[in-house]
């Protein structure tokens, strides 16, 4: 695969070239170590790494040429050297050129938010299968082309498996793609250069601070998503949110809204919810949807809004919504011989917690038993440890604290931060078990027939995490292992 230097640099906006532009590139690369002879190589600052230090070494290794921020001191003879503002938006540009920009060949839907963009992503993905065409999907747990999966290893991923991904979808036959947007990925603009026919917001709560700093980093990553949409595209947005609106304030899309709450072009009602399903209404058509909790009821009516604006027909939708099944482990269930329930969830944040458990809550009522297993990540955000221990411990009347993926922390550590979130009374209901497996089968054996035990934070994860090694553990396994030994 080539492609003329100079095509690729008209998707870009050159501050200076020093040298040929008139040559075939033969690969496109960030990383130093994969660049060959006749490739470009684009030098990013990362958090850790800064791709310029590589440059002398790139040049004599016969490259054809470098883009990067800051020139070198010395050139290399042969190598043409494009200096521009930022090499990561330049990255996403020449990423998609090198790729046929595959995004203008597809209806390209993202969503970004704290929470939901796993369940929508897939939703809409499934939506549009049920409809009888080909799709893709970006997403945490896994990408599909077609019906092709491919590991996912990140929420998006860099802009060259990016336009990879989506190239492949085109040359299978697929008409539309639904991706996760994360805040990573617009801050670190791995999105960029992407045509998108629509985005959506979810919600926004506090997470990723260890990356973003502050709520408000963090919120305007979100809206940079928002800000790149195309006149012609959709942007619909969560009108029940405290940053729904915000998201739209400078957007040219086309602006909608869904809400459970008040007025809105796509509005959802919850009739009634119990542990295997939902019966809602839809712009006032009713239908029996196999999703619990009102939080998955704002993932069905965005997934509702979303499909209509995507230009899929409205009467089939809310035939399908019927059909649509959940996310592995989000809100997923499962029940023991003598009735006992577990939910499995990858409610990982505050706000996430607060959902589950009110949505457990208000299935078994005030007399019924909750029992919830909870950690949190290691290396991310310390302020919410306590706040998420605080939450689970004032909606259940037994907590876990364990362990989730301490990565590079102590688990220990990381727990105690989390029981600093308690209170006396809320201690004492309380139970620290470092051992995660350990923890499951500790909450199955306590809990009595007619209880629910919450096991969160993992969800679809197949791995633990520690000390930068992932070792087989999947949450689903180990809760209906804790069921053989009750």
């Amino acid at each position: 695969m080539t492609s003329k230097l100079s095509s690729l640099l008209s998707d870009i906006k050159p501050l200076q070239i020093i040298g040929e532009t008139d040559k075939n590139i033969r690969s496109l690369e960030s990383d130093s170590r994969k660049v060959e002879k006749d490739g470009m190589f684009v030098a990013v600052k990362g958090l850790s790494n800064d791709g310029h230090k590589y440059i002398p070494m790139v040049a004599s290794a016969h490259v054809g040429a470098i883009v990067c921020e800051e020139l070198p001191s010395t050139f290399e003879k042969g190598v043409t050297y494009i200096r521009v503002a930022d090499s990561a938006e330049a990255l996403g540009h020449l990423a998609s050129a090198w790729y046929g920009h595959p995004s203008s060949r597809l209806k390209l839907v993202g969503v970004t938010g704290t929470n939901g963009k796993t369940t929508t992503a897939t939703l809409l993905y499934e939506m549009a299968r049920l409809e009888g065409f080909k799709a893709g999907l970006l997403s945490t747990v896994c990408n599909y082309v077609g019906d092709r999966a491919v590991p996912a290893t990140h929420t998006t991923p860099d802009p060259l498996t990016l336009n990879s991904l989506l190239a492949q979808m085109v040359a299978e036959g697929c008409e539309y793609a639904f991706m996760e947007v994360s805040s990573h990925s617009t801050a670190q603009k791995r999105v960029a250069g992407l045509r998108f026919a629509g985005g959506i917001f979810t919600n926004l709560t506090r997470d990723h601070l260890d990356y973003h700093g502050t709520v408000e980093n963090y919120m305007n990553a979100k809206k940079a998503f928002f800000d790149m949409l195309p006149a012609d595209a959709f942007a619909l947005t969560n009108a029940d949110d405290r940053c729904g609106l915000y998201m739209l304030q400078n957007t040219k899309a086309r602006k909608y809204t869904y809400s459970l709450r008040g007025e809105a072009d796509f509005k959802g009602r919850v009739l009634e919810t119990r542990l295997d399903g939902t019966l809602m209404t839809l712009n006032g058509r009713e239908v029996e949807v196999q999703f619990t909790g009102r939080f998955n009821a704002y993932n069905l009516t965005d997934v509702y809004g979303a499909s209509i604006l995507t230009g899929f027909d409205p009467e089939e939708v809310i035939v399908n919504m019927s059909r649509l099944v959940p996310v592995a482990g989000r809100f997923q269930p499962f029940l023991s011989k003598d009735g006992v329930a577990a939910i499995v969830d990858y409610a990982h944040t505050p706000d996430a917690l607060v959902n589950v458990l009110d949505t457990i809550r208000e299935i078994v009522g005030p007399e019924g038993e909750i029992i919830t297993v909870v950690g949190a990540g290691g290396n991310r955000d310390h302020g919410k440890r306590p706040m998420m221990a605080q939450e689970a411990a004032c909606r259940s009347d037994i907590l876990f604290l364990t362990s989730d993926n301490p990565r590079d922390e102590e688990p220990d550590s990381i727990i105690a931060m989390m029981r600093d979130g308690l209170n006396s009374e809320e201690l004492s209901r309380t139970e620290c078990i470092t051992d995660r497996r350990e923890a499951i089968r500790a909450a199955v054996r306590r809990a009595k027939p007619g209880a629910v035990v919450l096991v969160a934070g993992k969800g679809h994860e197949t791995y633990q995490e520690v000390c930068g090694v992932r070792h087989h553990f999947d949450d689903r396994e180990e809760v209906l292992k804790a069921f053989e030994l009750r």
